[in-house]
């Protein structure tokens, strides 16, 4: 049992965690405090960065100051896609990302980022269902530290999705509209679209504005709403396609080196996990307005034209896609014991959902008429 004295120490931590006072916050690092020094994959002025930081808030809060991470912005310590090993050297403590960026070491890496087209057709809850509940999460970490031998425990975090198809510098109207422009995609998507008949081009976000400036690249994929306009690719080209089928349920990661994690106690640990968790959804429900404003301002101030992605480039990324996936899987056997887990939770899942829940622009038809069909930003489909 607690002493007089202890419980009264307590209570004052946990209501200046609660309350984030700002006498709490303000003050030094309490003696003893430990602090992990971990970086992103994001320039310090996007969303995701936010996120990482709010992880970072969460954590300070809920120990009282007494275990803090230092939210390092991309290229402060190491270059954004060399941060995956850096950790787990322990050249930082940990990192966040997205796995998709790995499948230079593991074409596996993709399926643990939301794959393309869900995967099977599932959305956010729908995968985290599939993390959290259907196993996913712990084949995550067997692939990073089995498979892949990495020293780092990995979870689930921020949901950067659904992403736009991307910016163009000129219309496109069918698949052969851009099988002869050079576009910036990463990973799995770069794959993809390669077999679509696109010239990929692989470079950091930072990258992008300075290349479309030079003409380096036509077009790029970065992710959408806010993030696109705090990037300010409405600078250099107006023509904004959304939706895309290739990150359509996208999820980031946190990771950790796995000396580090054990260095923390059973405590520590616990608060690690449950505000990945909080800033998960407190980020997820202000992301979702950001984007919304974002898209009436790119419209009405930067006079952009937010365009519908033809839907014969939609099943042509599906299917090949499906065709890159099905051969990984008859190569990878870690690949194919994933995409097989994933199938099997979809298959429940997803006919259920569909039979429960309406569909979206049923009722938002309903309310709003006038803005159905009328662009990316005002609507969905006509159809009800």
């Amino acid at each position: 049992m607690l002493s007089h004295k202890n419980t009264i120490r307590a209570l004052a931590l946990a209501l200046a965690a609660g309350l984030g006072c700002a006498a709490h916050a303000q003050q030094a690092a309490p003696a003893g405090a430990k602090v992990l020094k971990m970086q992103s994959s994001w320039p310090a002025s996007s969303a995701a960065q936010d996120h990482f930081k709010l992880i970072a808030e969460r954590v300070d809060k809920l120990t009282g100051g007494q275990l803090k991470i230092e939210a390092l912005a991309a290229g402060q310590v190491v270059p954004p896609f060399e941060i995956l090993d850096a950790a787990s050297k322990k050249v930082i403590d940990g990192g966040h990302s997205i796995s998709y960026y790995w499948v230079g070491k593991n074409k596996a890496a993709v399926l643990f980022a939301g794959p393309p087209g869900g995967p099977f057709g599932m959305d956010h809850t729908d995968y985290l269902g599939w993390m959290w509940e259907g196993g996913g999460q712990e084949l995550w970490n067997e692939l990073y530290q089995n498979v892949m031998k990495l020293n780092l425990v990995v979870m689930p975090a921020h949901p950067t999705s659904p992403q736009a198809f991307g910016w163009f510098k000129r219309p496109i109207k069918s698949l052969a509209d851009f099988k002869s422009m050079k576009c910036r995609q990463t990973g799995i998507n770069a794959e993809v679209f390669t077999r679509m008949g696109m010239q990929t081009i692989n470079m950091p976000g930072g990258e992008i504005i300075p290349a479309a400036q030079r003409g380096v690249i036509d077009c790029a994929e970065w992710v959408g709403g806010i993030e696109d306009l705090r990037l300010g690719l409405h600078n250099v080209w107006k023509y904004h396609y959304t939706p895309g089928v290739h990150e359509n349920n996208t999820i980031g990661e946190f990771f950790i080196n796995t000396d580090v994690w054990k260095a923390l106690t059973p405590v520590q640990q616990e608060i690690m996990r449950s505000a990945n968790r909080d800033a998960f959804v407190s980020w997820s429900a202000r992301y979702q307005k950001q984007n919304a404003d974002a898209l009436k301002e790119l419209q009405e101030k930067h006079g952009v034209r937010v365009l519908r992605t033809p839907p014969e480039i939609l099943s042509a990324y599906l299917k090949a896609w499906e065709g890159l996936a099905a051969e990984e899987a008859g190569k990878n056997p870690f690949f194919k014991k994933v995409w097989d887990s994933q199938r099997a939770y979809a298959s429940v899942v997803v006919p259920a959902k569909r039979f429960m829940y309406p569909p979206y622009s049923y009722v938002a038809n309903y309310y709003w008429p006038e803005s159905a069909g009328k662009g990316a930003a005002k609507g969905g489909d006509k159809k009800k």
